[in-house]
């Protein structure tokens, strides 16, 4: 299923929630007829916290069908909150900003190359997968320059050849290249998506919504 919102008026949907398989992060404040939208389109429980006490909970977020790895300055109660539903665990290191420099399925993830050695021995075990460190559109923060599901992957528009060629193999989907929010190039931060639905911010055109679809496999 698909939809266009807007978080109180702002298109960053990636930004300001996280989603896997069964449920979603989303800011505390966000209102009931945003979280509506959310859940039938993706077809998940919504999780409504902030970490840190701030409300960008996509860019401090990743996760997979094990659980989300969120930042190392998630505070108890915070992630006591989410624990209620699923189980979640910090990121430590300087690169704790989970969502932007992570991209992670059920099978795989690419993260920042600079991400220390325990931090993806940490990714690799708690969601249980393969990890490999890369950029997307030659950015390091690869979380926010692309997005995957378990059923295919947008990324953004000036990857090369050599990453999509690397990402179709590391995750074993197709891979094709998009944009959101009339042309922004970093898909995972406009961009909300699992295996069964997405949504957009509602600037995305119906141009952008067709390569969506076709990208993540929802013919």
């Amino acid at each position: 299923m698909e939809h266009r919102t807007n978080l109180q008026g702002i298109s960053v949907l990636g930004v300001f929630a996280r989603c896997i398989e069964d449920f979603v992060l989303v800011p505390s404040e966000a209102d009931d007829e945003f979280i509506r939208i959310i859940e039938n389109a993706l077809s998940v429980t919504a999780i409504p916290t902030s970490i840190d006490g701030s409300s960008v909970v996509g860019s401090l977020s990743c996760g997979n069908s094990k659980g989300f790895m969120i930042s190392e300055r998630v505070n108890e109660s915070e992630l006591a909150r989410i624990r209620k539903y699923v189980p979640a665990k910090r990121l430590k290191g300087i690169y704790t900003a989970a969502g932007n420099n992570v991209l992670v399925n059920d099978t795989a993830a690419l993260v920042h190359p600079n991400l220390s050695d325990e931090a993806v021995e940490d990714i690799g075990k708690f969601l249980d997968v393969e990890v490999h460190r890369g950029t997307v559109g030659g950015l390091k923060t690869v979380g926010m320059a692309g997005c995957v599901t378990n059923t295919g992957m947008l990324a953004h528009p000036r990857s090369n050849e050599f990453e999509l060629e690397r990402l179709g193999e590391i995750f074993g989907l197709p891979v094709d290249i998009g944009t959101v929010n009339l042309g922004s190039p970093l898909v995972g931060s406009g961009l909300l998506a699992n295996s069964k639905g997405y949504v957009v911010g509602t600037e995305t055109t119906g141009h952008e919504m067709g390569r969506i679809v076709d990208a993540l496999g929802y013919n």
